[in-house]
């Protein structure tokens, strides 16, 4: 069985943005992330962090940091989803767990983190792209796990970026890139509104 289209199952093309939600969330917000980090990162750098902001207290004090968007207190959780800038230091460890499994030879870790460095030291501007792109693609891909779990979403880019940081303990090298709202959707929320046809976003080379 596919989506309209013929794209894919039906699930795949029922996501929309959930402007209205429940405080309801059905399950621990650890499921919808442990989802988020099979997303892919650069080198395996997963430079990215998830705060799940829930309790009321945390919840008021976010929503006024974000122009007091309803959404940020009305969901079960919102997620700040963290950037980090990109650091071939960590390299060693971020793929200790893939040296350990036995299919990645350990002579390989010194090249790769040889590539990164030469990648993104010394480049600022590409390591703050680098924690831009990976956040970006875990809140994408936690989005997606939160629609499997009959959830839905809001994502937020209006918010005082330095204020967060500073309200939520983010460290020098951490960029709050968005927050993610999550929640059982409330029945008032639109149909998803239309998309551009795909003749008009697709170019076949």
């Amino acid at each position: 069985m596919t989506a309209a289209g013929g794209c894919g199952p039906p699930n795949a093309c029922a996501r929309k943005s959930t402007s209205a939600a429940t405080r309801r969330l059905g399950g621990p917000p650890g499921c919808t992330v442990r989802l988020a980090t099979t997303a892919p990162t650069s080198f395996n750098l997963q430079n990215w962090r998830f705060i799940a902001v829930r309790t009321p207290e945390a919840k008021a004090r976010l929503r006024k940091l974000a122009w007091d968007q309803a959404k940020v207190t009305d969901a079960a959780v919102t997620f700040i989803v963290v950037g980090q800038l990109a650091d071939h230091r960590v390299l060693p460890e971020r793929l200790a767990p893939a040296v350990a499994a036995g299919f990645m030879p350990a002579a390989m870790v010194p090249g790769w983190e040889g590539a990164a460095k030469s990648l993104y030291h010394g480049q600022p501007q590409r390591q703050r792209d680098e924690a831009v792109r990976t956040a970006t693609f875990g809140a994408g891909t936690l989005i997606h796990a939160a629609q499997a779990m009959g959830l839905g979403t809001a994502p937020m880019i209006g918010f005082d970026a330095p204020a967060v940081a500073e309200a939520f303990g983010l460290a020098g090298d951490e960029l709050p890139v968005l927050l993610l709202a999550v929640g059982h959707a409330a029945p008032e929320n639109w149909p998803r509104k239309p998309r551009r046809p795909l003749a008009q976003v697709l170019s076949l080379v």
